[in-house]
């Protein structure tokens, strides 16, 4: 098993100027841990699961990721996971490509139907019915496709979007991975089945051992190899610096039903130095099959 960090805390011990040095040092030491991914939220406001008010800290995820990527060499970087509805999507896969040519080809793409009501009414983006935009993402995972096909720069038309060129030049170094954030049976696995490369789940190890039984019956029914689908989970309560054994022994568990990847959230304030406290952990998760 593999170890990522995801980064949702931007109040940062020494306040607003020093934000960036603290995640510098962020990615340094995520790298330096042996660590394959380091993530941000997709929020412009604070999300209550933090225990933070919406007026907490929050930084745009993909410029944030660009200054990451100057200040890293080897870790997976992507956002977990961006809202299909706060950018179009072929300005969606423009960013992307532009993290991965900065980055020597190490970005992701990391999506969701997007849910935070609060964040839209509050700056004016448009906040369309669940089953929208559910149609939004998977027209926004074809765009992307295409416009990562270097022999496809035609239109794209579709119901909620049409592009008359899907044009993306430099092309990416590498093709960014998919990987569809949320466990809904009948939509959300069904979408990771037919146009993703991962997927980000949560609950017990028998939940997500349920879903990705459901997964492998789309997967079928799609023609799609399961095997080739990364398995993530967001471990929300991560390892204690200096206190590894317990949590290895719970992600045993996930290691057992599939999981190939759990991904841990340092807290405000310090976060490179938690990591740096954490960072044993990840020899031993390497040792789980």
């Amino acid at each position: 098993m593999e170890l990522g960090y995801h980064v949702p805390i931007f109040d940062i011990d020494g306040g607003t100027t020093a934000i960036a040095g603290e995640l510098a040092r962020v990615g340094e030491a995520a790298e330096a841990s042996g660590a394959t991914w380091l993530s941000l939220m997709d929020h412009f406001f604070q999300i209550e699961p933090t225990g933070l008010p919406a007026e907490a800290n929050m930084l745009e995820g993909y410029t944030t990721l660009g200054f990451l990527a100057a200040r890293t060499s080897r870790i997976d970087l992507g956002l977990l996971v961006t809202g299909v509805t706060y950018r179009h999507p072929g300005l969606l896969a423009k960013t992307v490509t532009t993290v991965d040519v900065l980055s020597g080809g190490r970005a992701w793409l990391g999506i969701g139907a997007a849910w935070f009501e609060r964040e839209h009414r509050g700056l004016g983006v448009p906040y369309p019915p669940v089953a929208e935009r559910f149609e939004r993402l998977e027209e926004t995972l074809r765009i992307c496709a295409q416009m990562w096909d270097p022999d496809n720069n035609g239109p794209f038309e579709g119901k909620h979007y049409q592009l008359a060129e899907t044009l993306c030049n430099p092309q990416p170094i590498n093709k960014p991975k998919v990987m569809i954030g949320g466990s809904g049976e009948r939509k959300t696995l069904r979408l990771v089945a037919q146009y993703g490369d991962a997927c980000n789940l949560f609950g017990s190890p028998e939940e997500v051992a349920h879903k990705l039984d459901v997964l492998r019956r789309h997967c079928d029914d799609v023609g799609r190899n399961f095997d080739d689908i990364r398995v993530t989970i967001l471990a929300h309560d991560g390892p204690e610096p200096g206190a590894t054994d317990e949590f290895v022994r719970t992600m045993a568990d996930y290691a057992k039903v599939g999981v190939h990847t759990a991904i841990v959230m340092p807290p405000g304030g310090s976060p490179a130095k938690w990591i740096d406290g954490i960072a044993p952990v990840v020899p031993q998760l390497a040792e789980l099959n």
